[in-house]
């Protein structure tokens, strides 16, 4: 059975018709070619497809892309900056830090750490190991995945200090949609 969905994609609006039973990730990469999020068991065990739905993780390869209408879902791909193409602190944090090797968890890694450092812009590294316990990596990176998303909370601190004039208001506009 078809239904019509609207979602907010990466900051743009998309109006879709899709199968009720499809899941969120198929519907992304097949459909919008959205390859960021990954497939890797199909049972929201990895993290590998993790998107951010109204900015909260979601494992999409279980969702079914009905559930997502009216929702604001991005992934790596909406994480640059719109205008300039910067990318994201969490991004920039996994490549300072050297935090990927084989890169195929990276989108629910970095995924899962911007939702933490929303919650969390202070985290030490007990609690980014809590955050990521449920995003495998195969690599065995995880010492260079804490490090990058402590890196990337440095980062975030930066930019909000340096976005924060001296009397407290806040000097720039957001940057990046996420």
């Amino acid at each position: 059975m078809d239904c019509s969905i609207e979602i907010l994609m990466n900051g743009r609006p998309q109006t879709l018709v899709v199968d009720a039973h499809r899941t969120l990730l198929d519907v992304l990469r097949s459909d919008l070619a959205i390859t960021s999020p990954k497939y890797g068991c199909g049972l929201a065990q990895c993290g590998s497809c993790t998107v951010l739905i109204d900015g909260a993780p979601a494992r999409s390869c279980v969702m079914r892309a009905a559930k997502a209408n009216g929702a604001a879902i991005t992934t790596l791909e909406g994480l640059a900056h719109a205008q300039t193409g910067e990318l994201h602190p969490v991004q920039r944090g996994f490549v300072e830090a050297v935090g990927a090797q084989c890169g195929y968890c990276l989108n629910g890694m970095v995924m899962t750490a911007i939702a933490l450092l929303r919650e969390n812009p202070n985290p030490d590294e007990g609690d980014v190991r809590a955050a990521l316990r449920h995003n495998l990596c195969r690599c065995g990176t995880h010492k260079e995945i804490v490090a990058s998303v402590m890196r990337a909370a440095e980062l975030m601190r930066e930019e909000a200090q340096a976005q924060t004039s001296p009397d407290g208001t806040s000097s720039a506009g957001e940057g990046a949609s996420a």
